[in-house]
């Protein structure tokens, strides 16, 4: 019976020896578990950001924007995707010292292209990978001068020095004068497809699969998040292009001209509002501008007001041509793009008023942006001051008519319209017909 109590203790202490190796086992795999899960969550999201259409300041500013509020989510990686032809030189080094900036790993996916100002954006990245059927290059600035061209070639080669990526290649992409044997000839400028690319060291892979990005990059990560752009980015960006900016302001001094020439109609007024609020408002949300702009560009508008209450082209006249131009150029915040797109405008708006001048009354662009139903007495029609007796009286203009002003007529002072185009001031006229409140007079 003794030896049957000392196996018994024995057996019970094995048991207990088994139980506390299974418990450890058990919490160490707990613990395990929990380690990978907590490592897991902790390694963020990677965020898919879109950089498409034109460079420009908007596309800046949604760009800082992203990488300023993914530096401090614990993301994993961002995923530039990009598709574009270019845009303006000033906005993609700004988006390219931000992406060097960032304190997270970056990744440019060229999803179909990255011409121009989009090569430096790709090659800022810490890793660049192509979709199948995308291309790279033809970086050449305009104007093509050769300072500008200069900064931009230093810009691009320090960029992709800082990158691994052979810089000559990326200079060819921007200079036609660069020959590399068996690759570009002098002459052209250099674009890549991504099978070249990939071979010559710019690209590290050619995929359109995020996740095989990733993992090929070794990027570990939860999830991947797309994110896209408001709607207020994408009126920005069409606003604040240098084609659109063109037709805002053609429309804006078309309607200046339109309201000069038809006064008291308000629809000139209207158009002008219309055009150069889209111009200014654009441009202050994509953040090239002020309100500082605007206040000049009003300032300007007053100073044209007093000069058409004071006949003659005096001091306010010109000041105020001046300052309309300083805002409208500042607005724009890129001084050879502003200077294009108003040269574009006030050539449309300078042709329009040629025409009235030289059409005077009778021009059918005039009567087209007019009101020209006649409200006459053989249909029943009343005026409250009746001046068809003023018909075949004579006068004299004491302002200059293009084609509308003062003239004196029977002692009286009338607001006429010209029936020939212009009429200088202190021309003897006669009055041709009146249609309502309209006196319409021609050379004597």
């Amino acid at each position: 019976m003794g030896m049957i109590k000392i196996i018994s203790f024995k057996g019970g202490d094995l048991m207990r020896k088994y139980a506390k190796i299974i418990l450890v086992f058990i919490l160490m795999l707990i613990i395990t578990q929990t380690t990978y899960a907590e490592n897991v969550n902790s390694q963020g999201n990677v965020y898919v950001v879109p950089i498409k259409g034109e460079i420009n300041n908007a596309t800046f500013n949604f760009v800082e924007h992203q990488i300023e509020k993914l530096n401090n989510e614990n993301a994993a990686a961002i995923i530039f995707e990009i598709d574009t032809y270019g845009g303006l030189v000033d906005a993609a080094i700004k988006i390219k010292d931000a992406i060097i900036a960032s304190n997270i790993p970056t990744i440019s996916f060229v999803n179909n292209k990255a011409l121009s100002a989009g090569v430096l954006i790709t090659i800022a990245s810490d890793h660049v990978v192509m979709s199948e059927s995308s291309v790279i290059g033809a970086a050449e600035t305009i104007p093509n001068d050769e300072k500008t061209l200069s900064m931009w070639r230093s810009v691009l080669r320090d960029t992709a020095q800082l990158r691994g990526i052979d810089p000559i290649i990326i200079e060819a992409m921007a200079d036609k004068d660069i020959e590399i044997p068996n690759v570009i000839e002098k002459g052209k400028l250099l674009s890549l497809t991504a099978t070249e690319a990939y071979d010559m060291g710019v690209a590290e892979l050619i995929s359109s699969d995020y996740d095989e990005i990733l993992d090929n990059l070794e990027i570990e990560h939860s999830d991947v998040e797309i994110i896209e752009e408001s709607m207020q980015i994408r009126f920005s960006k069409a606003i604040s292009s240098p084609i659109v900016s063109a037709i805002l302001l053609s429309l804006g001094f078309l309607g200046l001209v339109i309201e000069i020439f038809t006064p008291g109609f308000g629809i000139g007024a209207a158009i002008s509002l219309i055009g150069f609020g889209l111009y200014f408002g654009g441009n202050i949300l994509a953040g090239n501008s002020g309100w500082t702009e605007i206040v000049l560009f009003i300032i300007g508008l007053i100073l044209l007001g007093i000069e058409a209450l004071a006949p003659g082209f005096g001091l306010p006249g010109i000041s105020g041509i001046i300052i309309i131009l300083i805002g409208i150029i500042l607005a724009m915040d890129n001084v050879e793009y502003a200077i294009m797109s108003l040269s574009i405008a006030i050539i449309i708006s300078t042709f329009l008023g040629i025409i009235l001048v030289r059409k005077g009354y009778n021009s059918k662009l005039f009567k087209k942006v007019i009101l020209n139903n006649k409200l006459v007495t053989d249909k029943g029609y009343l005026s409250s001051s009746d001046r068809s007796h003023l018909i075949g009286k004579e006068g004299r203009t004491i302002t200059d008519h293009r084609p509308s002003g003062f003239s004196m007529i029977e002692n009286e002072k009338v607001d006429t319209i010209s029936d020939e185009g212009f009429i200088s001031k202190d021309t003897e006229v006669i009055v041709s017909k009146v249609e309502g409140s309209k006196i319409i007079i021609r050379r004597k």
